[in-house]
């Protein structure tokens, strides 16, 4: 996943490397057994999103183990989302002699490792960071890492895929009113796309304003945007603002449309948020608990059992990693006994050739910049869960 966000530690060194400990999934080690490693914030403001992701590759890592033809040992470190702290955790994970990388949940912790996996020819998958500076080493996009690839969205293509879902689904409304945030680079980044998208496909975008990291009062650009006549409010954000903004707007009587992008999920578990201001929000992501797709429901079953709750896209995006490089690896004849260069080599051939079907999408490719390429779902909340929306 994904937040850009700024380092803020400042500890000894013991200290940060405490900090970077996290939990493991293992089989017996033997020369069967490949290590696949990653990091991600396990605690702090943004464990609902680590925690997810580690729960998520620990199914797939016991099915896949219990299956028997490969085995995983797994192991995840605890980031912070600190893009100071990732590159300890990514030395950890060296160390500890890591083959394969789940790369970071976020996406400011995962820019600041993703050239030392190409450095180190260490291949790497995330499941959350979706910001282009994981896989892009310069700010116009031309030059890809090569190593690092993305199970999830890129935040450009949200946007896009968000301008066009709107001017398809009139029945959601018809006059835009956007909001973001202007020192946040995904929010800005999918903002950009989408006004560039609105204005291509006809879409009208009545109003539009800006905010910063310490804005906590939006009665005003609501109150704007309620007179603009908008009767769609988009939110490209994280669901910590956005819960603020669904209060505000319900204080005052506005009740437009709500539309939010993959940062959003996790509202519904966000501590001391009344889940009934939610009720109608529209999100566009890569997964629907309630998909009838056998790999889904059976996916979802086992995350409930396990951890007693409905699992989010972050957990399924993890749980969808494993799997494509399971996949990868026996269909490239992958063992252990290679040198990190070359599982890189073998499944870096695989990833941009293979199609791979899983809980966040069918028909799934990847580009060799390591973007992928799959359908987004529009999901409404509905009596506090999300639902598939088809529209009307």
């Amino acid at each position: 996943m994904k937040k850009l966000l700024s380092g803020l530690m400042s500890c000894a060194m013991a200290l940060t490397m405490v900090a970077c400990g996290g939990g493991s999934s293992s089989s017996s080690e033997s020369a069967t057994t490949f290590k696949i490693g990653g990091s991600g914030p396990l605690t702090g403001d943004y464990a609902i999103y680590g925690k997810a992701v580690e729960n998520g590759a620990k199914i797939a890592v016991d099915e896949i183990n219990a299956e028997g033809k490969i085995q995983i040992e797994f192991k995840m470190e605890d980031d912070q989302g600190d893009p100071e702290q990732s590159p300890i955790c990514y030395a950890n994970l060296q160390d500890w002699g890591m083959q394969i990388g789940l790369s970071t949940v976020t996406s400011g912790a995962g820019a600041a490792v993703s050239q030392k996996y190409k450095d180190d020819q260490t291949f790497a998958i995330t499941p959350s960071a979706s910001n282009t500076s994981v896989v892009f080493s310069n700010d116009d996009c031309t030059e890809s890492y090569g190593y690092v690839f993305q199970m999830c969205f890129t935040d450009p293509n949200q946007g896009i895929a968000s301008a066009d879902y709107l001017k398809d689904h009139e029945d959601i409304g018809t006059k835009v009113a956007v909001l973001y945030q202007s020192d946040e680079n995904y929010s800005t980044s999918i903002y950009q796309k989408f006004k560039g998208e609105a204005e291509k496909v006809g879409l009208e975008v009545v109003y539009e304003d800006s905010f910063t990291k310490d804005s906590k009062d939006f009665t005003g650009q609501l109150k704007k945007a309620k007179e603009s006549g908008a009767d769609v409010v988009y939110l490209p954000m994280y669901y910590t603002t956005a819960a603020l903004i669904l209060n505000q707007s319900n204080a005052m009587g506005y009740a437009p449309s709500f539309v939010g992008v993959d940062g959003m999920d996790g509202i519904l578990t966000l501590e001391g948020f009344d889940t009934k201001l939610a009720e109608g929000v529209f999100l566009l992501v890569p997964f629907s608990a309630d998909s009838d797709n056998e790999t889904t429901k059976n996916f979802v079953a086992k995350y409930e059992e396990q951890f007693g709750q409905t699992p989010n896209q972050f957990a399924a995006d993890a749980y969808d990693c494993i799997y494509a490089i399971a996949q990868a690896i026996e269909a490239g004849q992958i063992t252990p006994d290679m040198a990190n260069s070359e599982i890189a080599e073998k499944l870096i051939a695989q990833f941009t050739s293979m199609t791979f079907n899983g809980s966040t999408g069918t028909n799934v490719t990847w580009a060799k910049t390591g973007e992928v390429s799959k359908t987004p779902l529009a999901v409404v909340i509905k009596d506090g869960v999300y639902v598939g929306y088809e529209g009307e």
